[in-house]
């Protein structure tokens, strides 16, 4: 099994969440085929909308692939994305800056948005059971 970060702006991974999948590197498939049924994604949205949205630094979906495959979607004609399934979690977006110093793939807290310019990537699995349990915490009374 293998953990991925999927960077992707907040309005895009609430259509994934909608639509039941994932997106990577603006549709392309080379990614895709990296994962396996199984693996666990988390989405990471630096800002609230794609290009102009105001920033958001926080992570707001994690989920499962459900599928063997990628698959082609046809958005429209000119646009023809490749997608995985993924079940998600219920859990609640969850800034990053709390979690920095503890998180494994940060190795340089002065810079630590350059990881997340690359698109997707893998993560240990104790990032992922840190992320994993910040998002997915019982909301306070």
């Amino acid at each position: 099994m293998t953990y991925w970060i999927n960077t992707v702006s907040a309005d895009h991974v609430q259509r994934g969440v909608a639509g039941g999948f994932t997106q990577a590197n603006h549709g392309k498939p080379h990614v895709l085929r990296r994962m396996a049924k199984d693996d666990w994604v988390v989405f990471y949205s630096p800002r609230t909308a794609f290009e102009h949205g105001e920033p958001l630094q926080a992570f707001t979906a994690i989920g499962r692939i459900t599928d063997d495959a990628p698959y082609q979607a046809e958005v429209t004609p000119d646009f023809q994305p490749w997608r995985r399934n993924v079940m998600f979690l219920p859990c609640t977006t969850t800034p990053i800056r709390p979690l920095l110093e503890r998180l494994q793939f940060i190795t340089d807290p002065q810079r630590w948005g350059y990881k997340f310019r690359f698109g997707v990537f893998r993560i240990d699995e104790p990032d992922f059971l840190l992320i994993r349990s910040a998002m997915t915490q019982p909301l306070a009374a």
